[in-house]
């Protein structure tokens, strides 16, 4: 607000008129399309980071670490003018995860667990998210660890594996195609056999637990969803849904060259999000404490136990707090021994002018496969390319002109 309005009388008839105009939190308000565009260039930014950081040796506590610094530094130095005497939240949306190998994601372990560092040839994803003012941005993103820290990936090693190179580029294509199915007036169902059509050209599974969701300001986890494949039975069928103008995505897949069906296994559990509507008047010191803490620094975004200074009261506590519901986990999951596992992920914006993806990286080149599209996903791979050289130019053009 200007000085000019502040010392201004404010009507109840305006001061209702600018209640309404707070509540807008959807895309149609530019300032919230840019909040989302700020979280992701500081997305963009960890994963390169993070990126560079991959090498033989390196630990996979340490990279959490090292993203959850940039992250928190980056948002930091945006929007730091305070609103009604405060300044508004922003940081880790989603902590930092690290997955190697069979493992397909939410992999953030505790500094004292004992876990052998990177290996040359390792496959490494990579997981985060980033909020300014509630408003979320996510990506994955999948890298060969080289056999060096300034050398680069060694491709001849890599061709003897052609698994890994289809299932890079399977996932990374599925994502590109999922990103431009989800627009105006499309149906989650129409995305689900989008993904499965590039999947199967590429010999590989989509896995059948990795859900797209829509976000909102301060939730990850919209109830409009999308899945990558049908559900087995038992587990809960996605409702349908059709995707509206204004709306945002985290477009997330995964995929292998196993079976599809990722399962937990014998990694604790590191991650976890607040679960608004459950409450319960815990038995325990260590559990109300845990509880305390996570209603203060983490009500409605996922995080890690990692951010807890006392890890051990932390599984103590966490323990009683899963058991009713209070927190729900997000655990390590994995696919068989052996199995090759690429994961990539995006934020779209479904704008007036059409889907646009404002986080993610493009696929590492070394990721090469002698599989060819249907000739359908190789159109729609090739209109993709065309809009995104297209989309390109013009930003290059927009700086040039700045600098001049």
């Amino acid at each position: 607000m200007s000085d000019a309005e502040s010392q201004t009388s404010v009507t109840p008839e305006l001061e209702g008129k600018k209640e309404n105009e707070e509540e807008v939190t959807d895309l149609s308000n530019s300032d919230v399309c840019t909040k989302y565009q700020d979280a992701s260039k500081i997305v963009n930014l960890a994963l390169t980071g993070l990126i560079s950081q991959c090498v033989p040796g390196a630990t996979i506590v340490d990279l959490c670490q090292f993203g959850t610094t940039i992250i928190n530094a980056e948002a930091s130095k945006l929007y730091t003018k305070k609103v009604n005497g405060s300044l508004i939240e922003r940081g880790v949306a989603f902590p930092v995860c690290i997955s190697v190998n069979e493992l397909v994601c939410n992999h953030s372990p505790l500094a004292s667990e004992d876990l052998p560092p990177l290996q040359a040839g390792d496959i490494v994803k990579i997981d985060l998210g980033c909020h300014i003012d509630g408003y979320i941005s996510v990506a994955a993103h999948t890298v060969i660890v080289p056999p060096a820290p300034d050398a680069p990936v060694d491709e001849a090693e890599l061709a003897k594996n052609p698994e890994i190179g289809n299932v890079a580029v399977a996932a990374y294509n599925a994502m590109l195609i999922a990103a431009a199915s989800i627009a105006t007036g499309k149906k989650n169902t129409d995305v689900a056999d989008m993904v499965n059509k590039v999947t199967e050209g590429y010999g590989v599974n989509p896995i059948s637990s990795v859900r797209m969701h829509q976000m909102k300001r301060f939730v990850i986890d919209g109830v409009k969803e999308v899945a990558l494949r049908e559900e087995e039975e038992g587990t809960p069928k996605v409702p349908p849904c059709t995707f509206e103008e204004f709306e945002v995505y985290a477009v997330d897949v995964a995929v292998s060259t196993g079976d599809g069906k990722a399962r937990a296994g014998d990694l604790r559990t590191t991650v976890f999000k607040r679960n608004v509507e459950a409450n319960y008047k815990l038995k325990m010191k260590a559990s109300r404490g845990v509880l305390s803490e996570i209603d203060s620094k983490f009500p409605t975004m996922p995080f890690t136990m990692r951010h807890f200074e006392d890890e051990r009261t932390a599984k103590l506590g966490f323990t009683e707090c899963v058991i009713h519901g209070l927190v729900t986990p997000y655990p390590v999951l994995h696919e068989r021994k052996g199995a090759k596992v690429a994961h990539f992920k995006c934020t779209v914006l479904l704008l007036p002018s059409g889907t646009v993806r404002v986080s993610g990286l493009p696929l590492p080149q070394y990721f090469k496969t002698d599989k060819v599209p249907s000739e359908e996903i190789g159109l729609l791979l090739e209109e993709i390319a065309a809009a995104d050289a297209k989309r390109a130019a013009k930003k290059l053009k927009k700086k040039g002109k700045k600098k001049n």
